[in-house]
């Protein structure tokens, strides 16, 4: 089956943006502060120094070689850490 051209590159634009739309994800606060309050208290730290970063790009003007963009990815993957701490806790 042959793909018209148009459409093909629609769907290389619609991969395109849901692939940017995953890695820009912001961390939530998704642990229950009742059952885990130090995780969920770790993660709104994640929460908050996301939010700091962003803040960081906008009033450099995202010259900032990288590291920010680096550091929260880093903070993405904290944040599932986290969340994984907290569902392993909850396996007990």
């Amino acid at each position: 089956m042959k793909i018209p051209r148009p459409n093909l590159v629609a769907l290389a634009a619609a991969v395109a943006v849901a692939a940017c739309a995953v890695s820009a994800q912001v961390p939530v606060q998704n642990v229950d502060p009742q059952r885990h309050g130090n995780l969920a208290a770790a993660q709104q730290l994640v929460v908050q120094a996301f939010q700091r970063l962003s803040d960081a790009q906008y009033a450099n003007d995202n010259q900032l070689g990288g590291h920010v963009a680096r550091a929260k990815d880093l903070l993405r993957q904290a944040n599932n850490e986290i969340k994984l701490a907290a569902e392993a806790a909850n396996r007990r």
